[in-house]
């Protein structure tokens, strides 16, 4: 494993803070945590952390079954921003950085060492850089959570919404295509546990407007990259949808939309005229196709895709 996690030591008082409770998420204490999984049973996870509220929510298929209290990175050990995916698990994963400190229920963000871990809740940024649970709330999103799961880390966050394209994804609509596509989902289910997704992993698909360019990623390897060509010269904004299927009576396919963030300039971008505006090759769109699940992470972002904005084979993109 290369670079230890960033972490702090935990203590054993840590712990006893952890406690699911029923309150308005804005009445939450520190180490404290609501967890409402039958609200949605099924469905791709995704994970938005929310710096200025030190707040983790998880929805499922679109649906909020869960929000925690945490704590950031302190100043000189800020915790990045952008657009992640989890690469790697490790229940009982120890710092090989501070200490050999204990980091519990380890999900990896970036290989240089930015995770969601149980850790110290002192109600404020505290840690190194990775984003500390409480002990109990990290057991249960280990157990939801996936190679690919997307997690968001921004200075706000939205409700997911549901989205249908009107035609295919990235192309433009044709009556073979959406049935073909629909043939092609038919027998690919969301892995039900992620050590099944390590042989069935989750694919992502990055679309830059800056560089022109889009890249189909699974398990930080890139397996393919085409042009983009994006209608209009305005920024596309900073956009994250992840796959349900297909929807049969609008005839396009249903996406679960996640706003990062806005324009610079504080203008919000909606996602559906977003993903109207991009269009990518032939052979790209017929590679994509091919591999699309429920569950596939689609980034829509102003950024490039160079290696200043990705570290190694990590899929972020730093905003």
């Amino acid at each position: 494993m290369t670079g230890g996690l960033a972490a702090g030591i935990l203590l054993p008082a840590t712990f006893a803070l952890s406690r699911e409770v029923t309150k308005e998420i804005h009445e939450l204490q520190p180490g404290e945590f609501t967890w409402h999984a039958d609200r949605q049973p099924e469905g791709p996870v995704a994970v938005v952390v929310s710096i200025p509220e030190q707040l983790v929510h998880v929805y499922r298929n679109g649906v909020r079954i869960a929000v925690s209290t945490c704590s950031t990175g302190k100043p000189g050990h800020s915790t990045p921003t952008g657009v992640f995916v989890v690469l790697q698990k490790d229940k009982h994963h120890r710092s090989s950085t501070y200490n050999n400190a204990p980091m519990p229920n380890m999900n990896r963000l970036t290989w240089s060492g930015i995770a969601l871990h149980a850790g110290k809740l002192p109600g404020y940024p505290a840690s190194h850089g990775c984003v500390r649970l409480p002990l109990e709330f990290s057991e249960r999103l280990f157990g939801i959570t996936h190679l690919g799961t997307p997690v968001i880390i921004s200075g706000s966050h939205s409700d997911p919404w549901e989205l249908v394209h009107p035609g295919m994804v990235l192309s433009g609509y044709a009556e073979h295509e959406f049935e073909e596509v629909v043939a092609s989902l038919e027998d690919k289910k969301h892995p039900k546990d992620w050590q099944e997704a390590e042989s069935y992993p989750v694919t992502s698909v990055i679309a830059s407007s800056s560089d022109r360019q889009i890249m189909m990623i699974e398990n930080g390897e890139v397996l393919s990259e085409g042009r983009l060509t994006v209608e209009g010269d305005y920024p596309l904004g900073s956009h994250v949808f992840v796959l349900n299927g297909v929807h049969g009576n609008a005839r396009g396919m249903h996406w679960k939309a996640i706003s990062h963030n806005t324009d610079a300039d504080g203008t919000f971008q909606p996602e559906e005229r977003a993903i109207r505006r991009v269009q990518a090759d032939d052979d790209f769109i017929a590679e994509m196709q091919r591999r699309m699940h429920p569950g596939m992470v689609l980034v829509l972002t102003d950024a490039p895709l160079h290696p200043d904005t990705r570290s190694g084979k990590d899929f972020v993109i730093m905003s």
